[in-house]
């Protein structure tokens, strides 16, 4: 395990003594996977940059990394430049099309990165899956055989409190927000946890937030200093150390189908997600 964090007496955005956070052992073996949700019903808030920009922070870390791309924009997809189209899809694996999900895993460019690619068609997933029998933990059911063989899954959510991240919530063991650093982001916060709460209650009671990890942070705005100080406040502990500013450089990597850490690996914001990485590590969330 990683040793504690230093405390040193500099502050950081979220007003708190900045840590340094360990580069983080080695491991020995892969698996089981811990499930991790990237979820927000607010669209826009940097949700798929960080599932793609983690993921390849974690895999600098020699983490085994399955994505899973559950929204039907498809966005994680391309960030990963794999194909959607005329492969199998996660779809597919939902409606009982395709039997084993290992047929729709894919690799990426990344070493250590697989993709479960989604297309358009996830979106009429919702009215095939209303009439099924527990449908709530039909994707928890289809990413059980393979857990074994990643040390964590990231699941992109779909900007919804619907059937779909329903689905996502019941086969996670953490939540993971992503909130931009503005006004009507920070609105929706408090319905999200109450969605988290009742799945927790109903469906999966070993749910848990992992954080919030805010996003789009701009420390020359008031009005983004204002937020995340309100986010501090509300939520304390939960809210992670590690804050992502805005650059034009995530477009640029999403464009070049990579994460950022590959796309431009000693720019600022790539420095930011492998922070995030040892973050999540060093707080037991990820091993």
């Amino acid at each position: 395990m990683a040793s504690e964090s230093k405390t040193s007496a500099k502050t950081g955005p979220t007003g708190r003594p900045i840590r340094e956070f360990p580069v983080p052992d080695a491991l020995d073996s892969h698996g089981p996977a811990r499930v991790i949700a990237l979820c927000n019903q607010k669209g826009g808030v940097g949700k798929t940059t960080t599932t793609i920009s983690l993921a390849g922070a974690l895999a600098e870390y020699g983490r085994s990394v399955l994505l899973v791309d559950f929204d039907p924009q498809g966005a994680l997809s391309a960030g990963m430049g794999v194909q959607s189209h005329d492969v199998p899809t996660i779809y597919d694996a939902m409606i009982g099309r395709e039997k084993d999900i290992r047929q729709t895993i894919q690799p990426s460019a990344i070493s250590g990165i697989h993709v479960i690619p989604a297309n358009i068609d996830l979106s009429a997933a919702e009215v095939h899956l209303v009439s099924e029998v527990a449908r709530e933990s039909i994707l928890a059911g289809l990413l059980r055989p393979v857990l074994e063989d990643y040390d964590v899954v990231l699941i992109d959510c779909q900007p919804s409190l619907g059937l779909l991240t329903v689905n996502a919530l019941t086969a996670a063991h953490g939540v993971l927000i992503p909130l931009e650093c503005e006004f009507f982001a920070l609105r929706g916060v408090a319905l999200l946890i109450d969605t988290i709460e009742k799945v927790k209650g109903r469906l999966n009671p070993a749910l848990q937030v992992d954080g919030i990890v805010a996003t789009m942070y701009d420390a020359r705005t008031l009005h983004a200093r204002e937020v995340l100080e309100r986010v501090v406040d509300g939520f304390g502990d939960t809210v992670l150390d590690t804050v992502v500013g805005r650059t034009v450089k995530f477009p640029d990597a999403s464009v070049a189908g990579t994460p950022i850490t590959e796309f431009a690996p000693q720019h600022a914001s790539a420095h930011t997600y492998r922070e995030l990485a040892r973050e999540l590590i060093s707080r037991g969330a990820i091993a």
